[in-house]
């Protein structure tokens, strides 16, 4: 009787359970306009079954881009879910204008351990970042603010990974003191991507399935280079498409490095802006003895390879996101430099 009691007890308990899991009965994504944020990452209902698997729910669409934002060579995960009946607005330059509720989620992982999940939800008042740390068990991530570093193994390497805080999220995503996504554009996403269904073109793909509204044929709109496929396009091209990758959510006109005038979005027209004989405003101690940010020719004198070849606090760029070097791209920039011509003499 004892052991019947027991399980009859525990039954409403279990049921509880199963119907809170994303695993079970195709539970919808939860939409979230307001914070408080869900406090485990399995609230959010991204995913389903087994959490580690990052088996995506209905509605939820990976994604990735033409070339990324380098992290310590972590490899990344990117899904895209927007409300049911709402989509995201084309814009050939900026950013997608996302729906209220739209979530965007970017895991990262070493060696097939999962060390983060971040979110960038569009909340009623705008985007907020949200850092998920994973357990040692890779069964759960939990919401934390301010997250502590993790000691990571990768390729041999052991490394000191730094998770950025919510106010370093707002950092990078900043666009005239406002919190925007920054890989979601039509020069990162206009690629083919392996779906389900069959390879596809990502723009076209939204559009199809009602996730993009706007947007024209692929042929039609602005496409990056792969940084690392010398056959999507020239050395420059790769190159500019490293920067505009990893330094251009700063360095625009409307980003937290607008007052360097050093803009390094995609398509910058002017040679001085990309920093070729340009004299920095204020590097200090990041430009060492260097007098240019950028020298025809010279990559050693030039204060942008110096200072994505430098893992030294106030040297580095950009400032967080990495703790290593990355070899091959630093070695993409400086050949890019050292391949052009013309002279600096003032």
């Amino acid at each position: 009787m004892d052991s019947k009691n027991s399980m009859k007890r525990a039954a409403p308990a279990l049921v509880a359970i199963l119907l809170s899991s994303c695993g079970y009965f195709d539970k919808n994504v939860r939409e979230v306009v307001d914070e408080p944020f869900p406090k485990k990452l399995s609230e959010w209902c991204l995913f389903t079954g087994e959490l580690r698997r990052l088996q995506p729910n209905t509605g939820v669409v990976p994604y990735d881009v033409n070339t990324p934002l380098f992290s310590d060579y972590a490899a990344k995960a990117r899904f895209v879910w927007v409300p049911k009946g709402t989509s995201a607005r084309y814009d050939p330059v900026n950013a997608f204008e996302f729906p209220t509720g739209a979530i965007l989620a970017k895991t990262f992982s070493f060696s097939g351990r999962i060390i983060e999940t971040r979110l960038l939800v569009k909340t009623r008042k705008g985007w907020v970042g949200a850092p998920y740390v994973w357990n040692d068990k890779q069964t759960e991530a939990t919401l934390e603010i301010a997250p502590d570093p993790v000691q990571v193994e990768w390729n041999g390497t052991s490394i000191r990974y730094n998770i950025p805080d919510t106010n370093q999220c707002k950092a990078c995503h900043d666009r005239s003191k406002t919190t925007v996504p920054i890989g979601p554009t039509a020069r990162q996403l206009n690629r083919a991507f392996a779906y389900a269904t069959g390879a596809e073109n990502q723009l076209a793909y939204w559009t199809r399935i009602g996730y993009l509204s706007g947007a024209p044929q692929p042929d039609q709109a602005p496409r990056n280079a792969v940084w690392d496929d010398a056959s999507s396009g020239t050395l420059e091209e790769r190159a500019l498409a490293y920067l505009d990758a990893n330094c251009a959510h700063c360095h625009n006109p409307q980003g937290g490095a607008d007052n360097t005038g050093l803009y390094l979005t995609a398509g910058q027209p002017d040679p001085l802006r990309l920093g070729f004989c340009k004299v920095p405003v204020a590097a200090g101690h990041g430009a060492g003895d260097l007098r240019f940010d950028l020298v025809h020719g010279k990559p050693d004198e030039s204060i942008l390879v110096r200072r994505l070849d430098s893992v030294e606090p106030k040297i580095m760029m950009p400032e967080i996101g990495r703790s290593t070097i990355h070899r091959e791209g630093v070695a993409l920039i400086r050949e890019w430099v050292a391949s052009l011509r013309g002279d600096c003499e003032r």
